[in-house]
């Protein structure tokens, strides 16, 4: 059921103040109140909440914004659930609620549990998540799984918040890298039958882990593979290393705790084999023979396919142009700054030819809006991909594409570049194993995406606030000892934390009075509109942030009960006072727990 975000509930009534003026003729009738936000003040000593309606509306109102703000603020002040309404400046409108307001949606809290802020703002609105999609021909590194786990996160919040989403894995199982992939492994199916083949020659796979798939090669087929012209044993090959390369992969992403309900093969775009497969046995096969000229032909067909030429790139060597006339897509129609290329020289299709057919896959399963999570490198792609989807939808659909930066490997500041396994990267795997799946994930989400996120081996691990997974998850811990410790003064206080919760929602909390109590309150309340905002900017590093302010806060006013025995959440001789003081810590876990498990990291029960 989703939950009542208080910042909505005071925008629905400031647009309520201004339909109220509007009736009474202060004001123009259908004054666009699309724009109006509420949001918290810069400076809390403003006030709970803020909003812009006078600055905003003050234009089309043909009225001054102060004015405006004078007049809004007189009708906002007649709500019960408002204490206090000042206009500042120019006509900003700081709020100020009644305490019922925060012990009202402590409550809330309590009584929906680990669903508080799920959202319906979603509208079961179909949402592709693509994720991942590292080529086959390697274990993954510390870089895809910055990806991994963004997108994870993201497909987890955006679900929070009410879209129905598919989590999807695009297999490049195509091109030029794959078949590279097939002769490094046909060296290694070599080395298994007792071969002698010195140094990994320029330009193939040095990596150890391809000895598994000659090995393996080498069980199945005997020497027969070497009694066949390349031709004939690559393709065997290449399918071989391919399907060991995703296993390995899907067993890395399940150590990362991210699963995938699609995998796609880009093969299939030319092979016409199963597309989309999910992650279970059965495959859908996706139409036409050669979806990419199928493509091809619609755009063409839409006018936005044509024959020409293109100038020489800017900067490029001249030996590296090529002047022919080619197939050129008319990206410059749809925002990108060139035409682009969809057939190479020798016949064969560019990556984007076959990334426009990709994304017409995703169109004609249903997807208006497509959110793809890219590596650093693929910067430059961007403008193009938007410019094919708007041609293949009409306009209809919309592809969010989220960059992914680089990620620093560094042990206590120094850099860490080599893998035992990988050869010439430290692998994805190497890295869970060595400091565990949830400082992986929450380290790597504790920073926006687009920044350059320096991983220190030594520093995720340790035990103290300037950890953040540590100080988050130890939050949550020290509030599960509180109620251990409590049941010497409620021994009927449940184990279990729904019981618990159900038990501590009948608690008198208009006793939470103190100043950071009602801090904390406000913070929980607060919650349901971080899940919204960053569930519609497809940004999960928010939920990061506020779990960190929330443990801050938490261990505050924890310590402040160690020097001020007064404002301890225990009272030996009043067990009512305590009751109250549980049932706030019993909000700050259930939100803690929530906020963790969309991030994907463990609220654990205790830590040593």
């Amino acid at each position: 059921m989703p939950t009542t975000n208080i910042f909505a509930t005071i925008l629905s009534r400031t647009h309520a103040a201004v339909a109220a003026l509007a009736a009474e003729g202060s004001v123009p009738a259908g004054l666009d109140t699309s724009r109006v936000v509420v949001e918290p003040p810069r400076d809390p000593a403003h006030g709970d909440m803020a909003t812009n309606a006078a600055m905003v509306l003050a234009k089309d109102a043909r009225m001054k914004p102060r004015e405006l703000a004078e007049a809004i603020a007189a009708e906002l002040a007649k709500d019960a659930l408002i204490a206090k309404v000042e206009v500042a400046g120019p006509g900003f409108i700081n709020l100020t609620l009644r305490p019922t307001a925060w012990t009202d949606a402590l409550r809330a809290v309590l009584e929906a549990g680990t669903d508080y802020g799920k959202s319906d703002i979603g509208r079961a609105e179909p949402v592709n998540v693509e994720y991942v999609s590292a080529n086959p021909t390697g274990p993954m590194h510390v870089g895809h799984g910055r990806g991994a786990v963004f997108g994870d996160a993201l497909a987890n919040l955006l679900s929070h918040a009410g879209f129905a989403v598919t989590r999807e894995y695009y297999i490049n199982d195509a091109g030029a890298q794959v078949d590279v992939l097939a002769r490094s492994a046909y060296l290694r199916y070599r080395e298994a039958l007792g071969e002698e083949i010195g140094t990994i020659p320029e330009g193939l796979y040095p990596g150890d882990y391809l000895k598994a798939v000659g090995a393996a090669l080498a069980a199945e087929h005997g020497a027969a593979l070497n009694q066949m012209p390349e031709e004939r044993w690559l393709p065997i090959v290449r399918d071989k290393a391919v399907a060991m390369m995703m296993e390995e992969i899907r067993g890395d992403l399940a150590a990362l705790g991210v699963q995938h309900d699609v995998f796609f093969s880009e093969r299939s775009l030319i092979s016409g084999g199963p597309g989309a497969t999910t992650a279970g046995p059965s495959a859908t096969s996706t139409g036409p023979r050669d979806i990419v000229a199928q493509t091809i032909a619609d755009l063409r067909a839409k006018g936005v396919i044509y024959q020409g030429r293109l100038p020489p790139p800017k900067g490029a060597p001249v030996e590296d142009w090529e002047d022919r006339e080619q197939t050129l897509f008319r990206a410059t129609e749809f925002g990108d700054d060139v035409d682009r290329p969809l057939m190479k020289s020798d016949g064969s299709y560019t990556y984007f030819a076959a990334d426009i057919a990709y994304h017409k896959a995703k169109f004609d399963r249903g997807f208006k809006t497509m959110i793809d999570v890219w590596g650093a490198d693929h910067g430059g792609y961007v403008k193009r991909m938007q410019a094919a989807v708007k041609a293949i939808s009409g306009g209809v659909a919309d592809l969010d594409v989220k960059i992914v930066q680089l990620v620093r490997l560094l042990r206590a500041g120094e850099p860490v570049k080599m893998s035992k396994r990988a050869g010439d990267f430290v692998t994805l795997r190497e890295v869970v194993d060595e400091v565990g799946r949830d400082a992986v994930r929450f380290d790597m989400l504790f920073r926006k995406n687009d920044a350059v996120l320096d991983f220190d081996l030594a520093k995720v691990i340790e035990q103290s606030r300037d950890n953040p997974v540590f100080y988050v998850q130890y939050a949550h811990a020290r509030a599960q000892s509180v109620f251990r410790n409590a049941r010497a003064v409620l021994p009927e206080l449940p184990l279990d934390a729904r019981a618990r919760a159900a038990m501590l929602a009948n608690a008198p909390m208009e006793t939470l009075v103190e100043p950071a109590e009602v801090a904390l309150m406000r913070q929980l309340a607060l919650y349901p509109r971080v899940v919204e905002s960053a569930a519609l900017a497809h940004e999960p590093h928010r939920i990061a942030f506020y779990l960190f302010d929330l443990a801050s806060e938490f261990h505050a006013l924890w310590t402040r009960g160690k020097d001020l025995p007064h404002l301890r959440f225990i009272i030996q001789n009043d067990a009512g006072l305590t009751m109250t003081r549980l049932s706030l810590i019993q909000g700050v876990a259930l939100v803690l727990a929530s906020g963790l498990n969309l991030l994907g990291v463990e609220a654990p029960e205790e830590m040593r």
